[in-house]
């Protein structure tokens, strides 16, 4: 299980370092996307062919369904960790969530957000001030 909110900065070559306490769920592997509100999704192996799974019987038929599948499935990059635990963020992902040197990397039980930090910070500020309503919105759905 992923929780928590953890600070890194990205080296000049694109790498980060994972939280040392998430390192060993990921020992299998893992697999780093394009994610929603322009940040990556990190997924562990078996959590990753889950998610592909379903995304691959979603309706093809139906634009919305194609739209998300290119997004996860043809942004994917499996990634590998060096000896001091970090991965290698190809170029297009680092573009595509705008990261600089500051990344939070926020744990959200079965996968990792990569942020920039200025965005997480604004996202984050931006919700708290929405609490009241997000709880409302999810108490009717039984949370």
């Amino acid at each position: 299980m992923f929780i928590g909110e953890y600070s890194h900065n990205l080296d000049e070559k694109g790498r980060v370092a994972i939280p040392s306490k998430f390192r060993s769920l990921l020992k299998t592997g893992a697999v780093v996307t394009k994610g929603l509100d322009n940040c990556l999704f990190l997924y562990a192996k078996n959590e990753w062919r889950e998610l592909a799974a379903k995304l691959s019987r979603l309706p093809i038929g139906k634009a919305d369904s194609r739209a998300f599948s290119r997004l996860m499935l043809a942004g994917a990059m499996d990634v590998d960790f060096d000896n001091q635990g970090r991965i290698m963020l190809p170029e297009y992902l680092r573009k595509f969530a705008s990261l600089k040197k500051k990344v939070v990397i926020a744990g959200l039980y079965g996968r990792l957000e990569i942020w920039d930090e200025a965005a997480w910070n604004k996202y984050k500020h931006g919700s708290e001030k929405k609490t009241a309503d997000i709880a409302e919105a999810l108490g009717e759905l039984g949370v």
